[in-house]
């Protein structure tokens, strides 16, 4: 077998085969290894990770939290705190970057190699105008004057897309949105003109309209500097259409490398098949159920012997148990655990971690990731109830499945949560003593909505579109300024917290961040029964009903024991799951319940919430800014812009022929996890940020980012958008959408 030393990426932008080959190494990591030293002992948190990149290739890194991905570029980068025990080497131009003492590693670090961290608000001094730190990133390097340095600034700032650069220079950080932030450190990155870039989860928890903006500025920082990228995600779909090469890292060290067609395409690691089973795909059937992978990984201060990925991997036998397997190239034509082509020196290769790396061939996530017993016998009644309504055989045929769990609806439900003309302004108070009102945030203005009984309605939007707010609005958490909500034939606006009480035992919230909203000082049991001792129904059955929650939601009844921080993300968001089930509501409100998690993480409480809507007959309202996810888990969808309600109808409906220009510059930015569709898909990129609610735009909301507006229409046209609000109108079954030239585009 020959075992993989080094890892290469590949250009697919210079043509021909050898073009990779001849091009100058930029960063050369070999076997480099971190530990961190702790009471309980050494935490193994990279393990022998080789790679080597060349002058303009681009290198994407994957794999859940903990997988030792932002570990390994902060090692290369000289930024681990000094009781880090590195060892192996990290080569930038030839020059060693491990054990570098601060003068000399501080001449290297942002002029040959820089980096982008993931919270651009924790990069940024606030207290300094932005201007102001991208030249000092240039005075650090350059001999230059403040004027040419702040004209340098300028100039990167327009670089990377932001509008209005001459006035920007002179804004703080706080006054920029998150995408702004995020493209003024992409600027202070490209400042002089490096040869690497990292990125470390650059579009991390940004809106997709956003994200397209800041990896478009990414790919502008890449073709002006020349500079190779290593792209760190658990986002697929941005490794798809970004990188030219994919490492996967599993516990501390890479398990699969290869081309990014070759590595998406034809996996060669069970665990990289398990993670593109997990993520929801807008190019393929909502119908079909993800596949996540089972289990948690391995912890990195005792790692069991062999390979790190066996307990959660179904193809493991005893010799992965035995012995970890080396990364090495698959047979040509197939074979068992031995043999291995020959590396050489070509760029290409596809290498794997995994002693039956020749087994999967053409395998599918869910054929290897085979469902539990409990969802087979899911799958089964859905078929059933399907079969039972089918017409005839060739109409059951022709039929979508219901994924697993969920309901085979024969048609909508009745209304159970209705919205008519919901409003909420919050006011803008004057500093001082005497805080007078100096102005309105107006967050929701308008927004009707129904939620059906068993059916799942999404809201979706970007951050500050007053999503949330809906939400909290709608279960009465804040007070509405106008309009009316109703559960049922109850009306819910105007009564007094005594009077909602019995109500909230129908009506119940899934909050976006489990841990902040798990009290830390209470064990799992004890938040789990809260709700049940609030309204007196824990009675004497009280701690069998918390362990029945427990095992609904996929925990050990055990784990009641234990408190919030013992627990994975995930897991904490069944506990939260649990705690909205304890008083067998109606209605759910997940607020961006997914958003936080590794992808197969996601997948799983995805599965998990369209289980508990087929067992408990339940209804949700889904805030998410999540497209993909979303598309597979919602029934119909109301897409929000600045406080209303721009277009709604069945998910069908808005993915196949979205109406309002906002809606399809949405699917547009969704990226998806297949490199060849990514590189010749459709975009229609929004430009701009968000208005301020304080001080919406005239007529159409969206006009001021829209790109209809700027390319599309005469004078006369742009003169109705700017002075008429358009109305949101059915255009027929059901799919209404508020835009005056509202035109259906499939997208996808």
């Amino acid at each position: 077998m020959t075992v993989v030393g080094e890892m290469t990426t590949m250009d697919t932008h210079i043509p021909g085969a050898g073009a990779a080959a001849e091009r100058e190494t930029v960063l050369e990591v070999d076997d480099l290894t971190v530990g961190f030293p702790t009471d309980d002992g050494l935490v193994r948190a990279v393990r022998g990770v080789s790679y080597r990149l060349r002058r303009g290739e681009a290198l994407g890194i994957v794999g859940e939290s903990g997988s030792g991905k932002s570990v390994t570029s902060l090692a290369i980068m000289g930024l681990l705190p000094r009781t880090a025990q590195i060892a192996g080497s990290a080569r930038v131009l030839g020059q060693e970057m491990v054990g570098l003492d601060d003068e000399r590693i501080s001449k290297v670090r942002g002029n040959n190699i820089a980096m982008i961290f993931q919270d651009p608000l924790t990069s940024l001094n606030p207290v300094y105008t932005v201007g102001r730190q991208i030249a000092e990133a240039v005075r650090a390097h350059h001999d230059v004057s403040e004027r040419q340095a702040r004209s340098r600034a300028v100039e990167l700032l327009d670089i990377v897309g932001i509008p209005f650069p001459e006035q920007r220079v002179r804004s703080y950080p706080h006054e920029l949105s998150g995408g702004m932030r995020q493209r003024v450190v992409i600027a202070i990155a490209m400042a002089n003109d490096p040869d690497v870039i990292i990125a470390d989860e650059p579009t991390t928890a940004l809106d997709v309209t956003v994200q397209a903006q800041v990896l478009e500025a990414l790919e502008t920082a890449r073709d002006r500097t020349g500079a190779a990228l290593v792209l760190i995600t658990h986002d697929l779909g941005v490794i798809a259409g970004h990188v030219d090469r994919v490492a996967v890292m599993y516990a501390g060290r890479i398990v699969e490398t290869g081309s990014v067609d070759e590595v998406f395409h034809r996996p060669r690691m069970p665990y990289t098949l398990g993670l593109l089973g997990g993520v929801p795909r807008m190019d393929e059937s909502r119908y079909q159920r993800l596949t996540p992978i089972l289990g948690t990984p391995p912890s990195m201060l005792d790692l069991p012997p062999g390979c790190a990925f066996a307990p959660r991997c179904p193809m493991a036998e005893e010799i992965c148990v035995r012995e970890e397997p080396p990364l090495a190239v698959p047979e040509s034509g197939g074979g068992g655990a031995g043999g291995g082509a020959a590396v050489g020196s070509d760029p290409r290769v596809h290498a794997a971690a995994c002693h039956f790396r020749d087994r999967l061939g053409e395998t599918r996530p869910a054929e290897l990731f085979q469902p539990t017993a409990i969802d087979a016998e899911s799958i089964e009644a859905v078929r059933a109830v399907k079969a039972a309504g089918a017409q005839g055989a060739a109409d059951a045929e022709a039929a979508p499945r219901a994924p697993v769990g969920r309901r085979a609806q024969a048609g909508p439900g009745e209304p159970l949560l209705t919205a008519d003309e919901l409003v909420k302004h919050f006011p803008v108070r004057s500093k001082g003593i005497i805080r007078r009102g100096v102005g309105e945030i107006h967050a929701v203005c308008g927004v009707s909505l129904e939620l059906r009984a068993e059916e799942t309605l999404a809201l979706v939007g970007e951050s500050g579109c007053g999503k949330s707010t809906t939400a909290r609005l709608l279960l009465r958490l804040i007070p509405a300024t106008a309009g009316d909500v109703r559960y049922g034939d109850r009306r819910l606006t105007g009564l007094t917290g005594g009077a909602m009480r019995p109500l909230r035992r129908d009506l119940q919230i899934v909050f976006q961040d489990p841990f902040a909203s798990l009290d830390p000082r209470m064990t799992v049991f004890e938040i789990i029964a809260e709700p049940l001792r609030i309204h007196r129904l824990f009675g004497d059955d009280g701690g069998d009903r918390v362990r029945d929650l427990l095992r609904t939601v996929g925990l050990n009844p055990e784990h009641g024991s234990r408190y919030p921080h013992e627990f994975s993300g995930g897991q904490r968001q069944r506990i939260g799951i649990a705690r909205a089930l304890a008083l067998r509501p109606k209605v759910l409100i997940l607020d961006e319940p997914v958003s936080a998690l590794d992808v197969s993480i996601q997948a799983g409480v995805i599965n998990l919430l369209e289980d508990l809507q087929a067992e408990f007959g339940l209804s949700y309202l889904f805030v998410s800014h999540d497209l993909s996810v979303v598309r597979h888990i919602a029934d119909r969808v109301a897409v929000m812009y600045l406080g209303k309600i721009v277009e709604t109808g069945t998910t069908d409906q808005l993915f196949t022929a979205a109406a309002h220009p906002y809606t399809q510059a949405l699917i547009s930015a969704i990226p998806l996890p297949d490199p060849r569709k990514e590189r010749t898909r459709q975009r229609i990129l929004v430009t701009g940020d968000v208005p301020s609610p304080a001080a919406p735009p005239s007529g159409c909301r969206f006009r001021t980012r829209c790109p209809k507006y700027a390319d599309e229409l005469s004078d006369s046209e742009r003169s109705r958008c700017d002075e008429e609000v358009p109305a949101l109108v059915d255009r027929g079954h059901g799919h209404a959408s508020a835009c005056h030239y509202a035109q259906a585009r499939t997208l996808v």
